[in-house]
């Protein structure tokens, strides 16, 4: 009995060990004051923003990083607005901070740091949304937490790796990647020298049933031969999108071909409304997925390469584009690995919800064609016009319906 008590004793202080390499009570920290009423929402070019990242550069100052934006710690950059029907230039701003261990290349790690403000910039899910401040605790107070705990985690563990490491928070994300497209065509470090980009979008509403979602696995073969080993120590679930290409900063490093890799929790019914709050935050979730982005920054200072970039599957190449003239209003949930469009939630008052499509129900078919993937979804949109009705094919539960879709 003395014997297996000291076996449990061992295990359970290895456990503890582990679990601490990161500290619930300074990423609660972080995500409480982002998602705070007081800055309103982080929408781009707010006060809010401003404030926010204030917050950002005092932390990389206090963790020791070096400034790398254009002026100091800050990279501006103009955004044109639509304010009650009159276009103004406005002025949005990365946060950069550089960790400098004298190495040829650098990794980057990301994450974008606004939201959608007081609902009138990007796109609210929440009826009646306007002037009502959306604080995007998960979306993205939580991979902005991410990214000041890296940063601390890895200036302060007495190594000097083989990489550098460029911290950077987006703004203009909610905009269409504004920040991180600005960035890459005016990089402050040259981008030939970048290893790979490490990007958290909404890594604060862990189950460990769904696991976590890891896009652009098919970008570099590093990414397969890392991470599996690395989740099974913590025994974490994941599932992979191949595509380098999504609905985040990653994409625009991609597309300057640099191998990219981001970390999910998944889509929720809070996702775009008022009533995404810190509250809600599985913050002992998030620190074990910054567990796992810190060991495997750790593998890939160990591997003898740099990661080779592969061209990934793109939703957007071809006759596809990413500016759609229609839309069903539906947040695709984005850890279902089936055949078909599953729905995690329905905008009010938009196509889907006119149609009658519900929360679980997967669209199989649409104007005809079949869906098998969210890319599949992506091609069958652009082929379609306002105005036009089609036909959506979709399982709820084990029973088929056909609906039609007015978009």
């Amino acid at each position: 009995m003395q014997h297996l008590l000291s076996i449990l004793l061992a295990f359970t202080c290895a456990s503890h060990t582990f679990a601490q390499r990161f500290q619930v009570a300074p990423i609660r920290k972080h995500i409480e004051y982002l998602a705070s009423d007081d800055l309103e929402g982080r929408g781009t070019a707010s006060l809010g923003e401003v404030r926010a990242a204030n917050y950002i550069a005092a932390a990389f100052r206090e963790i020791g990083l070096k400034p790398a934006g254009t002026k100091g710690y800050f990279q501006p950059f103009e955004v044109s607005m639509g304010i009650d029907g009159e276009a103004h230039d406005l002025t949005g701003r990365n946060v950069v901070g550089f960790l400098d261990n004298g190495a040829a290349k650098t990794i980057v790690i990301g994450a974008h740091y606004d939201h959608l403000g007081k609902g009138f910039q990007g796109s609210s899910l929440s009826p009646d949304s306007k002037n009502k401040i959306h604080n995007g605790a998960d979306d993205n107070a939580s991979g902005t937490a991410g990214v000041l705990e890296l940063a601390r985690y890895f200036a302060g563990n007495n190594v000097k790796e083989k990489h550098n490491y460029l911290f950077i928070t987006f703004s203009g994300e909610e905009l269409g990647l504004l920040g991180s497209k600005h960035y890459v065509e005016k990089p402050t470090l040259p981008l030939n020298t970048v290893s790979a980009m490490i990007n958290m979008d909404m890594i604060g509403r862990f189950d460990a049933q769904k696991g976590i979602i890891v896009s652009g696995w098919g970008t570099s073969k590093v990414w397969g031969k890392l991470i599996p080993d690395l989740a099974k120590r913590q025994n974490l679930k994941y599932t992979v999108d191949s595509s380098g290409v999504g609905a985040s900063d990653h994409t625009s490093f991609y597309l300057k071909n640099i191998p990219v890799v981001q970390f999910f929790t998944g889509g929720h019914g809070d996702y775009h409304k008022i009533s995404d709050d810190p509250d809600k935050i599985n913050y002992e979730g998030e620190a074990g997925i910054l567990t796992l982005i810190s060991e495997l920054l750790e593998a890939l200072d160990k591997e003898t390469t740099e990661p080779e970039f592969l061209t990934a599957g793109n939703p957007h190449s071809g006759n596809t584009t990413s500016n759609f003239k229609v839309t069903l209003g539906v947040m695709p949930d984005y850890s279902y690995t089936g055949k078909g469009l599953k729905i995690d939630g329905v905008s009010k008052a938009r196509p889907a919800e006119k149609a009658g499509i519900l929360a679980g129900d997967i669209i199989t078919k649409l104007g005809g064609e079949p869906i098998g993937t969210i890319y599949d979804y992506m091609e069958i949109l652009a082929k379609h016009e306002k105005g036009q009705t089609v036909e959506a094919e979709l399982l709820r539960g084990s029973e088929t319906k056909v609906v039609k879709v007015t978009f």
